[in-house]
Order: C-alpha cells, then sequence, then structure tokens
C-alpha cells in the first residue's frame, strides 16, 4: 500500500505556477497603495509639487518592496530549476516561503506610513529574514533528500547556501542602522537590493567533454 506522503505534492512544475502566481499578485498589491493627489484639494502647479513630495515615501517604499520580489522570484525560480522533482514536505516548505510573500504588502504599507519609527522598521526586516530563512530551508531539505538534479556541479549547494547567508547579513546589518536612524536603514536596505539585483549571480565549475572544467553562470 502506498504511503501518501510518497505521492503527494511531487510536482515541481505546480509548485512553480502557484509561485509565479502570487507574487505576481503581491507586486500588483504593492501599487495599488499609490493613490494621486485628490484634484479637489490641487490648486495649482505648487500644490501638484507638494502633494507629490508628500507621497514620496509610499513611492520609495513601492520601489524597495517590488525589488524585494522581483529578488526572492528569482532565488525561488533558480532553486527549483535545479530540482529533479519536489515531495511534501518541500512544497510545504515552499509554501511557507510563500506566505512570508504575502505579508510584504503589508510590511510595506505599515513601513510607508510610520517609516520613522524602529519598530515598522524591524518588521519589515522581519518579512525579510523570513522570506530568506524559506530559501535557506528549501534549498537544504532538497540537499539533504537528494532532490537536486544529478547533473548540477557539485559546488552549487555551498555556493547558493552562501549567497542566501550573506544577502540576510547585510540586511540585517542594515536593520541595525536603525539606531541611528530609519531613513539610513532604508537606505542601506535599498543598496543592498540594488547589489545583488545587478550582481552576477554564482558561479559553478561543470566538467565540460574532454575532461575540462568550465565556468557556469546562473
Amino acid at each position: 500500500m502506498s504511503n501518501y506522503d510518497h505521492v503527494a505534492g511531487r510536482s515541481v512544475e505546480r509548485l512553480a505556477a502557484l509561485s509565479d502566481g502570487i507574487f505576481g499578485v503581491g507586486m500588483t498589491l504593492l501599487v495599488l497603495d499609490l493613490r494621486p493627489p485628490l484634484i479637489e484639494v490641487i490648486h495649482g502647479e505648487h500644490g501638484l509639487a507638494s502633494a507629490l513630495v508628500s507621497i514620496l515615501p509610499q513611492l520609495v517604499m513601492y520601489m524597495m518592496s517590488f525589488l524585494t520580489l522581483c529578488i526572492f522570484w528569482v532565488g525561488q525560480q533558480t532553486q527549483l530549476n535545479h530540482l529533479e522533482r519536489s515531495d511534501r514536505h518541500l512544497t510545504w516548505i515552499n509554501l511557507a516561503f510563500l506566505f512570508a510573500v504575502t505579508l510584504l504588502p503589508f510590511s510595506t504599507k505599515l513601513l510607508a506610513e510610520f517609516y520613522a519609527f524602529r519598530t515598522a522598521l524591524l518588521e519589515y526586516w522581519f518579512n525579510i529574514l523570513l522570506l530568506g530563512a524559506g530559501l535557506y530551508s528549501t534549498w537544504g531539505y532538497a540537499f539533504r533528500h537528494s532532490l537536486l538534479k544529478a547533473d548540477m556541479p557539485a559546488d552549487v549547494p555551498a555556493v547558493v547556501c552562501r549567497r542566501i547567508v550573506a544577502a540576510q547579513s547585510l540586511y540585517a546589518l542594515g536593520a541595525l542602522l536603525c539606531v541611528i536612524d530609519t531613513r539610513v536603514s532604508i537606505a542601506a536596505i535599498v543598496i543592498v537590493q540594488l547589489y545583488y539585483a545587478v550582481s552576477p549571480g554564482f558561479r559553478a565549475r561543470r566538467q565540460a567533454p574532454g575532461g575540462r572544467a568550465e565556468a557556469r553562470r546562473n
């Protein structure tokens, strides 16, 4: 008789499809909090310019959170692309990761409205920490239970783990800067995000035909 745990949650494709949908909804919800100034209270160019300046914190938080979701979507898709298969437990780990994704619009709105408060900044950072923990747990579980593709270069698992830990360490350092000013923390988090958005990713060594090692970039 088959065990339910052995047959449930094995489709990587369905997991990727669900993830794409939730990330898409999360990105859309972020922009819904951006509203133009009411026309009734605008009386000329100067009034419109002043109103736009007043919503600048919301715009900055939107851009920061959109970039956050982009980075973690790329990270999750990179992991899913290296999976040979999934299982029930890995699926639930990914669902927990997606739960953290759905929290980001709330964290963004809280920080946009209370950006001068350390509590709002730390709640936003904790949301990022949950996202990082989800990626790390997914990768670690997949490695320990031999769910990764057999042709993957041997050093890739360690490189992925180091990248996640390094990013989370920098995020934590940025959050700690709130003891100086929350705006300094926000700027530091944005700098970390920009770095990981434009950085080349990890390099792995793959054995080429004839025994020659070649570099691979993801």
